[in-house]
């Protein structure tokens, strides 16, 4: 099953759901996505159970949807602060090449010597524990909350001190916390982890930095886990015109870490487990135009797609306007 969120005429949230390939249908009594996932997670029913329970009403044209720049993000909170945008990388085989390199010649170290090696390799050695069993930690990065949240179709705005504004192709774990901080995954969706590598290439230390950017989800959720093995392509758009195009893998046939062991270690954080909040967790990637020297300009749109996980997503690339910054003395 596929869940997307469609703004209605009347402003109103419409939760659409089909199978792949099929027509959408919307949810009878749904205020949001989120209202269902907490009612389910609130219940102890399965989210496709509740679904079933409010029945299905009209027809949705997401095709439509998507043309007019109607599709939400595919889950939202009511309050934007309580959605958390966060990540983790080096997770995917053949993601290290790149940063190695890159590190290397920053620090001015061997390549395969670097700490992106280091943990890459600790996640080959041990991000696929036994059950029951806890692996090794993975990096990991916090991009904002809900106001960083991006709506399929919409501007991924790269502000004006950037130094670049590159794609990462993902996969994007979402959950919610019931009110007893129980966190339950909702399934999975295609995502675009927006960041800027310039500015990481600068130092390392400045990954903090760079993933500080907005980021984009959906416009679909794959209800339920994820597929072992991830295939989709992510691409770059300019004046209409294919200018960079590349497949990438996902799924834990083409990762280091298992997804049960990411989720772990980023909800083992109490933190992260405040009731009632949402969670969109990416999962990296090893596929980036920047990796392969492309350079992108505003006006770019970024458009990635993934088998069985429904519409493909994509957003333009703009520059924000310079930010005078000051800070008051009360």
């Amino acid at each position: 099953m596929l869940i997307s969120q469609v703004k209605a005429a009347d402003g109103s949230i419409i939760v659409a759901v089909r199978e792949d390939g099929g027509e959408a249908r919307a949810v009878k009594g749904a205020d949001s996505l989120y209202a269902l996932a907490m009612e389910a997670a609130n219940s102890g029913r399965a989210l496709k159970d509740v679904i079933d329970a409010h029945g299905l009403g009209e027809t949705v044209d997401l095709e439509a949807a998507a043309a007019a720049k109607a599709f939400l993000p595919p889950i939202t909170h009511p309050d934007p602060a309580h959605l958390h945008l966060t990540g983790t990388g080096l997770t995917h085989l053949g993601s290290a090449a790149t940063r190695d390199a890159m590190h290397a010649a920053v620090s001015k170290v061997e390549e395969g010597t670097t700490d992106t090696m280091r943990i890459f390799r600790m996640g080959l050695e041990g991000g696929k524990p036994a059950a029951g069993q806890v692996g090794v930690q993975p990096e990991w990065f916090y991009k904002g909350n809900g106001h960083c949240s991006v709506a399929p179709g919409a501007d991924l705005v790269s502000p004006a001190f950037a130094d670049d504004g590159g794609e990462e192709p993902e996969m994007a774990g979402i959950y919610v916390i019931s009110d007893q901080g129980q966190p339950f995954r909702i399934g999975f969706a295609v995502a675009n982890e927006f960041s800027d590598h310039v500015m990481e290439r600068v130092n390392y230390l400045y990954l903090a930095h760079s993933k500080l950017r907005p980021a984009s989800f959906g416009p679909e959720i794959r209800l339920g886990p994820a597929p072992e093995d991830i295939r989709g392509t992510s691409r770059i758009l300019r004046d209409g015109q294919v200018v960079w195009e590349k497949p990438f893998l996902s799924g834990e046939t083409n990762m280091s870490h298992s997804f049960a062991n990411l989720e772990h270690h980023h909800f083992k954080y109490g933190l992260f487990r405040a009731p009632g909040d949402v969670h969109v967790h990416m999962f990296g990637t090893a596929t980036l135009s920047f990796g392969d020297g492309f350079r992108t300009v505003a006006g770019d749109v970024f458009e990635i797609e993934a088998e069985g996980f429904g519409l493909p997503l994509s957003n333009r690339l703009t520059i924000a306007s310079v930010d005078d910054v000051t800070v008051g003395q009360l």
